[in-house]
């Protein structure tokens, strides 16, 4: 078992896998907070001289994510928000996306965990927000903040990469391994049951 994760570890720590945690983290299933920071680092500290590619990777896949999360709220409404997303989160906001979404989707997008970023792309397609401004200025965030880590780490690649090599650093991988395993089946109950009751509503309110 043990070697399943770490093979699958490896697997995202390639360009392949670098675009698909990124399109993972900006869903509503997958959970691993700094995981994609962890991923751009680490694989610019492996090839220095591609750390500008990895912050593109990284982008792509993170406003593709982004993009299903929010079409998905944009199809849910304000209403099947309150099946995913906690009423008092929820409040907070919505506030934010009716005040500045632009403004706000910028700050979440370079400010790494425990912001809501997903709570907030959820609401934002549910409000109706203008798509292209809001995926554009989440790319710009985005690339802003992974091509700094890429270029801190293809700075320091050679400290990092020693590291790498120590019990303490597989001491974090495991505990890492851990919190995706057990945020992505919390996530993955949640959604399930909050589709499952707006559709159980949807029904009780037009019946055959």
């Amino acid at each position: 078992m043990r070697s399943f994760f770490y093979s699958l570890l490896g697997y995202f720590l390639t360009p392949g896998g670098l675009f698909a945690m990124a399109a993972l983290d900006s869903s509503l299933v997958f959970f691993l907070p700094l995981g994609i920071d962890f991923a751009v680092i680490v694989l610019a500290a492996r090839k220095s001289e591609l750390f500008w590619l990895y912050a593109v990777i990284a982008t792509l896949g993170s406003v593709m994510g982004a993009a299903f999360t929010f079409w998905i709220g944009h199809k849910i409404g304000e209403h099947g928000l309150t099946k995913l997303i906690e009423p008092s989160r929820l409040k907070r906001v919505q506030q934010r996306v009716g005040n500045s979404a632009a403004v706000t989707v910028a700050a979440l997008g370079i400010i790494p965990p425990p912001f809501p970023f997903t709570a907030f792309v959820l609401t934002s397609g549910a409000a109706h927000t203008n798509a292209r401004i809001f995926l554009a200025t989440l790319a710009g965030a985005r690339f802003v903040r992974f091509l700094l880590e890429a270029a801190l780490a293809a700075r320091f690649g050679r400290r990092i990469l020693t590291w790498m090599k120590t019990p303490v650093f597989e001491a974090i991988i495991g505990v890492l391994i851990a919190l995706a395993v057990i945020g992505t089946i919390v996530s993955a109950i949640a959604v399930w049951r909050g589709s499952r009751g707006t559709k159980i509503k949807g029904r009780t309110r037009n019946p055959r």
